[in-house]
């Protein structure tokens, strides 16, 4: 962090106060369709700041690395979940307000529903935030937020999702921790999708995707990248990183996630003038040729399901 130390007993003599190197402070974006969406800004101190839109599930909105974002957004911006009709469209309400580095997909079901509603009614519901700041006193000092989101409905599921993410003080990395429960007293079958989305200036000419080192995407001069494809993946942490020239190198972002909880990745694009996005989504369940999922995981009354992802910048 440009030499700066990290620790509070080495920082305490140089500074009045702490939020001076690194904080997270809550806001509330006041004009357009954004009015009163509740954010938890995180300023990590090592370049990494970004955006927890609690307003919408906790989810990740935009995501700079020295001053640059990284993360997709949508002309509408980050709007305010009032304003959503998931049912419009068809069932792809959800397009409508679509927006910024991470959409969280769930939990009822992921991707198009059989007479229902596009990737669930997780996204976009509000958070009920129980904890976020600065923890100074570990070893290594993070930043951190916590809370959970809850969807139910009589003779229906009962799903809540707990998260916490942390990223380390003069850091260029965050971790999301997430765990589903099934509160109702019958066996619920659910599911999850990290929808992590890039724009400009990672998504450009020159750009690549791979898994693990292997290519999967590129956005080589006359080639077209397909639109969608669902694989597999292994057992044991997996990195799917996006990477693209920049300033004589290139810039890197890095997605980890286990493949023995998480054991399907999705890739997905719009390439056209004026959107320009390119996704990676590990999830739960492997996707069928007619847009929707396989058999879902199921959990049993009171049972937990963790995934944690990170991701790093650089």
């Amino acid at each position: 962090m440009f030499g700066v130390p990290t620790s509070r007993a080495a920082l305490r003599p140089l500074v009045g106060d702490l939020r001076q190197v690194a904080s997270v402070r809550r806001i509330t974006l006041d004009e357009g369709a954004e009015r009163g969406v509740r954010v938890l800004a995180f300023s990590t101190g090592g370049g990494l700041d970004f955006w927890v839109l609690a307003d919408r599930a906790l989810d990740i909105g935009p995501l700079w690395f020295r001053g640059v974002q990284l993360g997709w957004q949508a002309p509408v911006g980050f709007a305010a979940p009032g304003l959503l009709n998931r049912l419009e469209d068809g069932g792809r309400g959800v397009e409508r307000w679509f927006s910024g580095l991470l959409m969280t997909c769930g939990l009822e079901h992921i991707r198009q529903p059989a007479g229902g509603i596009l990737h669930g009614h997780l996204p976009l519901t509000p958070a009920r935030v129980s904890s976020y700041g600065e923890d100074w006193d570990r070893e290594m000092p993070v930043l951190f937020c916590e809370g959970e989101v809850t969807q139910s409905r009589v003779n229906g599921e009962a799903l809540r999702l707990h998260r916490r993410i942390e990223a380390p003080v003069g850091g260029t990395t965050l971790a999301i921790t997430d765990r589903v429960e099934n509160l109702s007293a019958k066996p619920w079958p659910f599911g999850l999708m990290h929808h992590v989305n890039f724009g400009f200036p990672l998504v450009r000419e020159g750009a690549r995707l791979e898994l693990d080192g292997a290519p999967l995407l590129s956005l080589a001069p006359g080639e077209t990248p397909a639109k969608l494809d669902c694989v597999a993946v292994e057992k044991g942490w997996r990195r799917c990183t996006i990477s693209a020239p920049l300033e004589g190198g290139r810039l890197a972002f890095t997605l980890g996630f286990d493949g023995a909880v998480l054991p399907f990745l999705q890739l997905w694009n719009n390439l056209d003038a004026g959107t320009r996005v390119i996704a990676m989504e590990p999830c739960t369940a492997g996707r069928k040729e007619n847009g929707q999922s396989e058999a879902p995981p199921v959990l049993a009354p009171g049972e937990m399901f963790t995934a944690r992802v990170e991701m790093e910048v650089g």
